[in-house]
């Protein structure tokens, strides 16, 4: 699992190996929500393998996930 921008400040590192297969991606959010601490989890775009998911795609074995918190700027 990769994380972007504050999502990879608040957890501490750019990636981490977890098993996710058969999860959903809100499963996936919930997951990363519980053992991060990060309620705004759930405002992060995902993609699952470099494509944008939705929050009711099923994570497959091998799959690359990617949480990238929304952009703010001017």
């Amino acid at each position: 699992m990769l994380f972007f921008a504050g999502l990879q400040e608040k957890v501490g590192r750019e990636a981490v190996e977890a098993d996710l297969s058969g999860k959903t991606v809100v499963e996936v959010k919930n997951w990363v929500e519980q053992k991060y601490q990060l309620s705004k989890v759930h405002d992060a775009m995902c993609a699952v393998n470099e494509e944008f998911a939705p929050d009711t795609i099923i994570i497959q074995e091998n799959d690359t996930v990617a949480l990238i918190p929304p952009v703010s700027g001017g």
